[in-house]
């Protein structure tokens, strides 16, 4: 029996679980501009930060924290309903200061970290976002430089091209945007985060684009990758 503070409780060990296992990746982007000082960051007790993985420019991969743990990278955030990123993902760093591409080596390197998470952790490939798109308004990693497209290409994350089918009458972008994870609580901020993953940042798509670019993402979310939208 385990006494807790003012009440008994009997313990009794049960077969039936297993090991919790993360169902999104959030990728990040350091803002520092050598992988030491991100390492540091990443190390220092003090800062309370940390994310599962780092790579750097040229594509080491440095685990800074086990897949099984729950890392301290996505802070105050939400998405799909669930207000404890941390502990549903495997938070990745890529070392650049957001002001700058990413490197080859790097991205070369973050697909072959990818394709092993989502196959031994059988992620949706869907399931891959940033951290603005957790949080909204409050982060803007990764920057606009960031190649969304050539991911989705791999099957992590979604992406549309140009020309998007027409949403239906009576489509709303801000549901919309709730179901593809992203907050309803601060709806501005979210449109400014999806606009930044999936329009490179451009804020001058017409209503009826953004409509129709949302509605071509939950299409391919609801449906597969290589889907088109049904009629």
């Amino acid at each position: 029996t385990r006494t807790f503070d003012d009440f008994p409780v009997r313990r009794q060990a049960s077969p039936n679980f297993d090991a919790r296992r993360a169902n999104l990746v959030v990728l990040h982007h350091t803002s520092d501009s050598t992988l030491d000082e991100a390492l540091s960051t990443s190390t220092n007790p003090a800062r309370k930060v940390s994310a599962h993985y780092l790579i750097g420019r040229d594509g080491e991969i440095v685990q800074l924290v086990d897949e099984a743990d729950r890392a301290w990278h996505a802070g105050v955030s939400w998405w799909g309903g669930s207000t404890d990123v941390n502990s549903a993902s495997i938070g990745i760093e890529l070392d650049n200061d957001g002001d700058e591409p990413f490197a080859e080596a790097q991205i070369d390197a973050l697909l072959a970290l990818l394709t092993d998470i989502m196959q031994r952790n059988s992620i949706p490939g869907a399931n891959v976002v940033g951290h603005m798109d957790v949080a909204p308004g409050r982060k803007v990693d990764p920057s606009a430089y960031f190649p969304w497209r050539r991911l989705a290409e791999r099957g992590f994350g979604l992406w549309c091209d140009e020309p998007f089918p027409p949403a239906p009458e009576g489509f709303d972008l801000t549901l919309a945007l709730t179901a593809l994870g992203y907050s309803p609580l601060i709806p501005d901020a979210s449109r400014r985060a999806f606009l930044l993953h999936y329009a490179e940042g451009r804020e001058d798509l017409s209503p009826g684009t953004e409509k129709a670019l949302a509605y071509c993402l939950l299409s391919k979310k609801a449906w597969g990758e290589g889907s088109t939208p049904p009629t």
